[in-house]
């Protein structure tokens, strides 16, 4: 299994190939999976704003293809500005209110209380929860089951 450290230096090594020109904030994600596989993905901006995609539902889609929201565990997010080809910042990045809901449908549907894990740019800042900490009394496929078929 992927340890934290580890977790946290992919989703920095993502932040690195964000497409981020207008807030220069590159965000990075990995998804890890039940059996310990990683997707990635980093914020794409858009000189239409409305029309970018978080990190967080860049590296859910890469998921979605390569092992399945079923088998989510465990998410790390890290954010920053890029200084000399590396990540820096001290804050640490938590993700927003649509990707915890994207995050939630993939526990839902894993059966997962997914642990996210939020990272400073730099890497020295680490906050762990579980994502029905960071939405609770969240809607998704559970509050569904009363509906039509």
């Amino acid at each position: 299994m992927t340890e934290t450290p580890d977790l946290i230096a992919r989703a920095r090594e993502a932040a690195l190939k964000a497409y981020a020109p207008y807030s220069g904030f590159s965000v990075g994600c990995a998804v890890e999976s039940v059996d310990g596989e990683i997707a990635v993905g980093a914020n794409m901006e858009n000189a239409c704003y409305r029309l970018g995609v978080c990190a967080e539902v860049s590296a859910l889609t890469a998921a979605c293809q390569t092992f399945g929201l079923d088998r989510v565990k465990r998410i790390a997010v890290a954010g920053g500005r890029v200084e000399n080809g590396a990540l820096a910042g001290g804050q640490v990045v938590t993700s927003c209110g649509g990707c915890r809901q994207s995050i939630l449908e993939a526990a839902q549907l894993s059966g997962n209380d997914v642990e996210m894990i939020s990272s400073s740019g730099d890497g020295a800042q680490v906050d762990v929860r579980r994502i029905s900490d960071l939405l609770p009394l969240g809607f998704g496929p559970d509050n569904l089951k009363d509906a039509a078929s």
